[in-house]
């Protein structure tokens, strides 16, 4: 118990560090402020439901792991390396494939 209960705050420092460090983050957690609300008023039933908010988190995680990986590559040096701005890259390309995803799954649910 001792060690869930270490795990959780950890994962709330993580999320406190995202919302303070990172503008892209809040850029999407705001929009998922509203926009998880509004699916239960929306979605026709309750696989739609869980598909809207799904969609919209899965956008929120991704971004916590571009951020982990930027962090991680910038904790091993700021030089240009081709590698850093491949792990760099992929992970954002990561971001843009789950925003993309939440729009399909918000037009297609909606349709």
């Amino acid at each position: 118990m001792k060690r869930l209960w270490a795990a959780l705050f950890h994962s709330i420092d993580g999320l406190v560090a995202a919302w303070r460090d990172e503008a892209a983050f809040r850029q999407e957690v705001v929009p998922a402020v509203f926009l998880i609300p509004l699916a239960a008023f929306i979605a026709p039933d309750a696989v739609s439901l869980v598909l809207l908010i799904g969609a919209i988190l899965i956008v929120l995680i991704v971004e916590l792991i571009n951020t982990a990986v930027e962090a991680a590559v910038n904790r091993i040096g700021l030089h240009r390396d081709e590698l850093a701005k491949k792990a760099k890259d992929a992970a954002s390309a990561a971001v843009m494939l789950s925003l993309g995803n939440a729009v399909m799954v918000r037009v297609l649910v909606l349709m």
